[in-house]
């Protein structure tokens, strides 16, 4: 499976599909499909991105 999160670079806004409770997560970095993100309510938090489609937002 390719990753699904290319396009994603660091400062970009994203939810988790799963998590809602974890809240808005900013992207810290994007390298080799490994995205880790500082999420409002979990912290960083490492994701394959070739297993979780992170959902970007842009009316941050």
């Amino acid at each position: 499976m390719s990753d699904l999160n290319d396009f994603l670079e660091p400062g970009q806004f994203v939810r988790h599909p799963e998590r809602d409770d974890w809240g808005l997560g900013q992207v810290q970095s994007n390298i080799n499909g490994k995205i880790t993100v500082n999420f409002q309510e979990q912290g960083k938090v490492v994701i394959d991105g070739a297993q979780v489609p992170l959902i970007p937002v842009f009316d941050v």
